[in-house]
């Protein structure tokens, strides 16, 4: 119950609920009776405790069935015996790994590794649970590891087991700089386990359950998952109409990623590009993703076949008539996204929606010469979308309530987080994203290194620096965003950076064509592009010498001026809940999750401070960290965005 989680703010509460579940669990694993588990669905954190408690796991090999311990995802540790029955089962390196990454373990991978003993039929679960409880009853399981002989020589000993400790905690370390506490608690209590014996191992679970739960950390990440829950209900249900059929205009990485997320989920997708061998990598790509699912059975051949089936490309609109929506992801050019916009229009029924997958451009101005603008909205997906959570839904003054219903359903259905936000340019993610970028090219103007900005914005809690951020997207996107957001930004006095677009011009692309902020060279293992800083860029940045800015003075300025714009989308109505804005930042652009979001964060800091933190530097930088309205406000009246 993570509600009463939040409840808990005083040292040893969540101690004695560890130790009440330690008891309770130890009474099933002693029980002189055999007790199976009947795995079907999800078994994750508590349920997989309990299933690991019992003496035989058997699960059904439905694709709905997952098995894990994601404690770590909400800042905790597996409080009910998991840190130590699991590297018991399956070995510490596996243990280790599946608790460190929260990861899924879908039913074939779970049998391979030992984690559950059988896999049958969902029809025959019970049956053959049944069964399975009669034949221990008779004769006790002698159950083997599953684990090859070098990892099982190499877990055999104290000496060779601490390399596997080292390893673990120089992978955490890397991965989170040192920001979430949980991973490193956990292998101190996988550690004191191994090493000191089972009570050892079962006292310091419990001991560090509870330091974590007091943490910051862990109650912002709960508040997270809460927030990422509620989205996962349509607000507009009853006004949202069936899509069953849908079509996406464009089969690069971006078209071929939302026609992957909607066929897998059961949509009928048509994927049209202008000739077959842009459809046919489109295609391709989505195949390859399938078949590697296949071949590591998280799903059948057959089912590959079925879903695969799905998706039909085309050149034409033919087929377009039975669309009830159809997503735009070509370039980000106006002129060309409303002549598709004319088309779709001329080839389609009256009732289909029209969405732009546009990351910038105004929805208004698309719709501006459009029959039905009442049915355009903006569905602006993250790259790559396959993996990326966020849906950022872009509504206009003119859009119909049942379009923005509609649009919602379909965005749950592919599995996303779903935030509705208003029209504007940049909406609202790549609106904070352009000053946050914009402060860090300042930086190196300002004579800082390309590593020192990118690691201190890793230590601030960011997946990527803001630079190496750039490279990803693209040099050549981020110059195309930067001239769409100009005219927006120069009303309030301030000036874009203007190196974007002489990098732009002189070739510097980033990752696409291995010029960028870094270099992208082969390396050869495995055909992965080794990354290092590109000295030559330093040309557009003063030359290349350069001087040490304080990580603090970094972080501040880059996370301040992506506060302040995210306050002021609230204060302008761009966003319609500080709940949404945070949700935006971190599923969108990796803002810190343990930080909860902008909106959090600023809560944590208090109002005040963040104004006068703006204040300094608005002094001593210039106007672009002038505070927004709002935040004076709340300054003024003491208070917060969130009144829990």
């Amino acid at each position: 119950d993570l509600e009463r989680f939040l409840q808990m703010t005083e040292p040893g509460q969540a101690e004695a609920l560890s130790r009440q579940g330690h008891k309770l669990l130890k009474r099933v694993e002693n029980f002189p009776k055999p007790v199976v588990a009947a795995i079907h669905g999800a078994a994750l954190g508590g349920g997989c405790e309990v299933a690991l408690a019992c003496h035989y796991r058997i699960a059904s090999d439905d694709p709905k069935t997952v098995l894990g311990q994601p404690e770590v995802k909400l800042g905790l540790l597996p409080g009910g015996g998991g840190t130590q029955r699991l590297p018991r089962l399956v070995g510490v390196r596996r243990a280790l790994d599946i608790m460190l990454t929260g990861k899924n373990i879908y039913p074939k991978p779970a049998r391979r590794m030992g984690l559950v003993d059988d896999l049958i039929h969902p029809y025959g679960l019970l049956e053959a649970a049944k069964a399975a409880a009669l034949r221990l009853a008779e004769q006790p399981l002698k159950r083997k590891k599953k684990m090859p002989l070098a990892m099982r020589l190499l877990e055999s000993n104290p000496v060779s087991r601490r390399l596997i400790y080292q390893k673990a905690l120089q992978m955490v370390l890397k991965q989170t700089q040192g920001n979430y506490p949980a991973p490193l608690r956990i292998i101190e209590c996988v550690e004191a386990g191994m090493e000191k014996g089972e009570k050892a191992g079962y006292e310091a679970e419990a001991k560090k359950f509870d330091q974590l739960m007091l943490t910051p950390h862990c109650k912002e990440l709960i508040r997270l998952f809460f927030a990422m829950n509620e989205k996962k209900k349509n607000p507009l249900q009853d006004k949202a109409r069936p899509v069953q059929r849908l079509a996406v205009l464009g089969a690069g990485l971006m078209g071929a990623g939302i026609a992957e997320v909607s066929i897998n989920q059961g949509l009928q997708v048509l994927l049209k590009d202008i000739e077959y061998d842009a459809v046919g990598r489109g295609e391709k790509a989505i195949w390859q993703t399938l078949d590697k699912k296949a071949r590591r059975r998280i799903i059948s051949r057959f089912e590959r076949d079925r879903i695969f089936s799905r998706l039909t490309g085309v050149i034409d609109f033919s087929g377009f008539g039975k669309t009830e929506l159809v997503i735009e992801a070509v370039f980000e050019d106006m002129d060309l996204k409303r002549r598709v916009l004319a088309e779709v229009e001329a080839n389609t029924t009256a009732e289909c929606i029209f969405a732009s997958n546009t990351s910038s451009l105004p929805i208004g101005q698309i719709a501006a010469r459009a029959k039905r603008p009442q049915q355009i909205i903006g569905m602006h997906y993250f790259s790559p979308v396959p993996k990326m959570p966020l849906l950022e839904i872009i509504v206009t003054d003119q859009t119909a309530d049942w379009v923005v219903a509609t649009a919602i359903g379909v965005g749950i259905r592919q599995g996303k987080t779903c935030i509705v936000v208003h029209d504007g340019p940049g909406f609202y993610t790549t609106r904070i994203l352009a000053p946050l970028m914009n402060e860090a090219l300042l930086l190196l103007q300002e004579g800082a290194a390309i590593e020192s900005v990118d690691r201190a914005m890793q230590r601030f809690g960011f997946p990527v620096g803001p630079i190496t951020l750039m490279d990803e997207v693209g040099i050549d996107v981020a110059a195309h965003v930067t001239r769409v957001l100009a005219p927006f930004f120069a009303e309030r006095g301030l000036q874009p950076n203007p190196v974007v677009q002489e990098l732009f011009q002189e070739n510097y692309f980033g990752r696409k064509n291995g010029r960028g902020f870094y270099r992208y060279g082969s390396s050869g293992k495995k055909g992965k592009r080794k990354k290092e800083v590109n000295l030559e860029i330093y040309r557009f940045f003063g030359g290349p010498d350069r001087k040490a800015i304080p990580v603090p003075e970094i972080q501040e300025r880059i996370s301040l001026v992506m506060l302040n714009e995210a306050a002021r989308c609230l204060q302008e109505g761009i966003l319609q809940s500080p709940r949404d804005g945070d949700l935006g930042a971190v599923l969108g652009l990796g803002f810190p999750p343990f930080l909860g979001g902008p909106f959090r964060y600023v809560d944590r800091l208090g109002a005040g401070a963040v104004v006068d933190k703006l204040a300094a530097m608005q002094q001593k930088h210039g106007d672009r960290f002038a505070a927004a309205e709002i935040l004076l406000e709340m300054r003024q009246q003491g208070k917060r965005f969130y009144n829990e």
